[in-house]
């Protein structure tokens, strides 16, 4: 079983959010992101915990504005989750939203739909796996945000009030 780092405190955001070909800011804010992903370990042993700091700051920075920073964090609890695990399977979802979420904001609709019907693809294998372990996909409403992400696909075409935040899918 692996265990969260020790309490790390009140993580900072990003200093801005960072999107792909506005001339603001020219790159992500890399420094506050390392900070995060050196919370994560090499390899989950089992299953990613749902209390794990870097787990939950991806899910908080996606519901905050920070598509880019959520995919990038998501990626590296991923990339420590366990192979064929359900974890992989809900990460691969949450990546996908952050993902659409972002194209959302570049005012690219239809690869955001496209991405979101993956999510739901995933999220729907994910309810065919079995479930009954202390894992992030053990607690995750995956019913919710599939209920959630049905709801939006079906307001075609999606604009930037479509963005999926996980929070409203009832997770605290």
């Amino acid at each position: 079983m692996t265990t969260p780092p020790p309490a790390t405190g009140n993580l900072p955001l990003p200093r801005w959010a960072y999107v792909p070909g506005e001339p603001e800011k020219s790159s992500a804010d890399y420094e506050t992101l390392a900070q995060i992903t050196a919370l994560v370990p090499p390899r989950f042993g089992g299953y990613v915990p749902a209390r794990h700091p870097a787990l939950r700051y991806g899910l908080m920075l996606n519901d905050h504005g920070y598509f880019w920073e959520a995919q990038e964090i998501l990626e590296a609890v991923w990339a420590a989750a366990p192979q064929g695990g359900r974890e992989r399977i809900l990460l691969r979802a949450c990546i996908r939203i952050a993902t659409a979420n972002l194209r959302l904001r570049m005012q690219k609709a239809h690869v955001a739909a496209r991405l979101l019907g993956e999510a739901l693809s995933e999220l729907e294998a994910l309810g065919m796996r079995s479930a009954g372990g202390d894992g992030f996909a053990d607690s995750f409403p995956v019913g919710a945000l599939v209920a959630l992400i049905k709801a939006k696909l079906a307001r075609q075409p999606l604009g930037k009030a479509d963005l999926v935040a996980f929070a409203a899918a009832g997770r605290t």
